[in-house]
């Protein structure tokens, strides 16, 4: 069954980023063990999620086995990493997005029709999708970004990483509406849209989903299957 969950706006301009998801984002629960006979195996992954005039701000929390980070510039094999993902399809020409996000906060971000036919964005882009990041393998923990702030919020100089153990980390990002073919003074009343927890080379592979995917093996590339996020 498809889910639907409603996303506020969040006063981010009077109460920092932690306290306004706290008082006014809404949670969800990416829960859903879709191929529990091959990959069983499902870490906790939970997030909030609410909204700026132009943006929406999605912040995920994980704890579970292993933290890997090999890829550490935006637009590699996120994937592969332990990763969290926001896809979301654009309502007027068909085409769906995908944020892929690993621990460090580096992001995959393309557009297109299908798995198939994809295309990255560019650099300029990636530049306005602002992320946080908190986990054991920075120095230090990543200044929260203000969503009403201007100034990209990048994890630098991170090196590959690969450990092993129980971890809990954080990750988020701040996506401008334009970038998902959305016009901030004419916003639809929904979009339909999923999000997803996988580690495809990680030491236990794992893929979850928020709304529930009916496919024989791994696919998050279903838009069919995506939920509604309603525009409060």
């Amino acid at each position: 069954m498809m889910k639907r969950l409603s996303v506020p706006i969040a006063d981010f301009e009077n109460q920092d980023l932690d306290t306004a998801l706290e008082l006014s984002g809404a949670r969800f629960d990416v829960d859903c063990v879709n191929w529990p006979e091959a990959f069983p195996y499902a870490p906790l992954c939970s997030g909030r999620i609410a909204r700026t005039q132009d943006a929406l701000v999605v912040d995920f929390r994980v704890s579970g086995l292993d933290l890997r980070a090999q890829n550490t510039e935006d637009n590699g094999r996120q994937w592969e990493d332990s990763c969290v993902e926001v896809f979301i399809k654009d309502p007027e020409d068909g085409n769906y997005y995908n944020f892929e996000i690993n621990a460090m906060g580096k992001v995959l971000a393309c557009i297109g029709p299908d798995r198939h036919n994809r295309t990255p964005r560019p650099e300029s882009e990636m530049e306005e999708i602002l992320r946080f990041a908190q986990n054991d393998m920075m120095d230090q923990n990543d200044t929260l970004c203000h969503p009403e702030g201007h100034a990209p919020c990048h994890p630098e100089g991170l090196a590959p990483k690969d450990l092993e153990g129980l971890h809990t980390w954080r990750v988020g990002v701040i996506i401008p509406f334009h970038l998902i073919g959305l016009d901030p003074e004419n916003l639809p009343r929904s979009i339909k849209a999923n999000f997803y927890k996988c580690g495809d080379k990680t030491a236990h592979p794992h893929y979850l989903s928020w709304s529930p995917i009916d496919t024989p093996r791994p696919d998050f590339h279903r838009p069919e299957f995506f939920g509604e996020l309603i525009l409060d």
